[in-house]
């Protein structure tokens, strides 16, 4: 009886690996468009994957400029009159600037434009200068518009992965955010 039972627990232990890596998700060769709350991969082709210690050291450096890319519905157009609006409320970190709505995988013109002034505006032109671009935990808009970046001509992006859950949950400090206005707005 402890022979099949042993030969049972070997077999797992063996194949428990192969399982892990299989969950793991992989990096796409495009961008990904639904589901964007899901784990995402342990890498981004061409981009530094920052742990929080080294994005707190980033930011206490002032070595480079934090873009946050968290979606906000936009306040409708044809709301009745006198209908009271209120915009959710962000906190991200310090000093970013808040590009909303660029992370997803497919960008009208508009937003995509919205995106590039945004981070030449974040960068002062310097395509040589470093941006890290984070949005929540498990967020593909992040990993989007850090891909995009890179395919803007941005040499020194870098991925936060943890985005604002995890910096929080490090009890770095915050800030209410205002985002860039819209090319809507």
């Amino acid at each position: 009886m402890r022979r099949p039972l042993a030969a049972v627990l070997a077999v797992a232990l063996l194949v428990a690996p192969v399982w892990a890596q299989q969950q793991e998700p992989f990096e796409p060769e495009g961008y990904r468009t639904d589901n964007y709350r899901a784990p995402v991969p342990a890498t981004l082709a061409g981009a530094r994957v920052l742990t929080i210690g080294e994005a707190e050291a980033i930011w206490r450096a002032n070595s480079g400029v934090f873009v946050d890319v968290m979606p906000r519905p936009p306040k409708p157009k044809n709301l009745p009159e006198g209908t009271v609006w209120r915009d959710a409320p962000r906190r991200n970190i310090p000093g970013s600037i808040w590009l909303p709505d660029t992370g997803y995988g497919t960008l009208p013109p508009s937003m995509d434009d919205y995106l590039q002034r945004g981070l030449a505006r974040a960068s002062r032109g310097d395509k040589a200068a470093l941006l890290v671009i984070y949005c929540l935990a498990d967020c593909w808009m992040s990993w989007n518009a850090a891909k995009r970046a890179l395919t803007y001509g941005y040499a020194k992006i870098a991925w936060f992965p943890d985005g604002t859950d995890g910096w929080e949950a490090a009890k770095l400090p915050t800030e209410d955010a205002k985002p860039e206005p819209r090319p809507d707005q």
